[in-house]
């Protein structure tokens, strides 16, 4: 189900995507070279500036790039969205940093990711910060926890968060092999293992270059994790039109949700052209949630017993479609789902 207005460039790197999306699925992106495939397709130097090698898409660009990645791959999707975050704080930094850091990442000639959830979602009820920063005689040093890393075993640098004893908010690069840092093995989760999610502990590293001050600050529930969610939908649906084919039954509800996914593109759209508010934008963010998991599971239904089994596609869209549940998920959104869920 290609979106109308979906840039002719992305097919051949979408579908090529697609193409390894079981290997990358088991293995990770960065193994099964669906990485590689963003660098060679020009879809890394979009989310670099122009000064440090890369092309600096507009925002649409991006989203738009996005829910098509996701639609073929939402593994390649969540660590792309984590390698751009680290990008743009790397962006925020001064001359120095950006031009050390940004041109080879804007080549795939080295890889990096964001640990940062422990500044927003994760871990916020703790009275001492996750992860500490100390200004000492010869640097800084880090002391904590990362929770959730997206590809630590995977990445050459990591871009984190951690707080002075001041309550200052900075951010830092790490290489992935600095001393006193480990990465726990990758969880095995309900679903995108292959995203190689770890938790990272932090005792007593000197990071390679610290950017502060942290600006605005960490922004979660952003558009985004709208558009992976977009894009889900889309492959899910694509599975009940495929068994509507042969079975007219299904037509209407598959017409019923091409009418939601059609409303929620527009309002993205609008989003991303014209600004939204934060409420808007949660307020969006749950409906996307909302019709990501009724479309996998209409696509489970549509696909029977055969839909359960482990291989489907529908069995990896329902188990996909929870991610978005749990995943960069402000309070609001989460308590909406949540009332959701009780009927209420």
């Amino acid at each position: 189900m290609n979106h109308p207005r979906q840039n002719p460039a992305l097919t051949p790197p979408c579908t090529a995507l697609g193409e390894r999306a079981d290997e990358t699925a088991r293995d990770g992106p960065w193994r099964s070279g669906a990485f590689s495939l963003l660098a060679e397709s020009g879809v890394l130097h979009a989310c670099i500036p122009a000064e440090c090698g890369g092309t600096e898409a507009d925002e649409p660009v991006i989203i738009e790039a996005l829910v098509a990645i996701a639609e073929r791959c939402l593994t390649t999707a969540l660590a792309l969205t984590q390698w751009a975050s680290a990008c743009r704080i790397i962006a925020a930094g001064p001359p120095e940093i950006r031009a050390a850091w940004l041109p080879a990442l804007a080549r795939g000639d080295s890889f990096t990711t964001v640990g940062i959830s422990h500044l927003s979602t994760s871990r916020r009820h703790l009275a001492a910060p996750a992860l500490a920063a100390c200004r000492e005689a010869d640097g800084w040093r880090l002391d904590g926890t990362c929770p959730w890393v997206t590809g630590a075993d995977a990445c050459d640098s990591i871009v984190t968060g951690a707080l002075t004893a001041a309550g200052e908010q900075l951010f830092f690069i790490v290489p992935t092999d600095a001393a006193g840092l480990s990465i726990a093995p990758p969880f095995e989760m309900l679903a995108l293992s292959g995203s190689r999610t770890s938790s990272v502990t932090f005792d007593g590293v000197r990071p390679a270059a610290v950017i502060a001050p942290a600006g605005g600050g960490v922004r979660t529930g952003g558009l985004a994790t709208t558009a992976l969610a977009l894009g889900s939908t889309r492959a899910a649906l694509a599975v009940l039109d495929a068994e509507a084919a042969t079975r007219p039954g299904l037509a209407p509800i598959a017409e019923r949700l091409r009418a939601e996914v059609i409303e929620l593109t527009a309002r993205l759209d609008l989003a991303v052209s014209e600004g939204i508010t934060p409420e808007s934008r949660d307020q969006l963010r749950g409906d996307a949630n909302s019709l990501v998991i009724r479309a996998a599971q209409a696509a489970l239904t549509a696909s029977k017993g055969a839909g359960f089994v482990a291989g489907h596609p529908a069995e990896r869209f329902v188990r996909e479609s929870l991610f978005f549940l749990v995943w960069s998920c402000p309070q609001t959104v989460a308590d909406a789902m949540l009332c959701d869920l009780a009927g209420t």
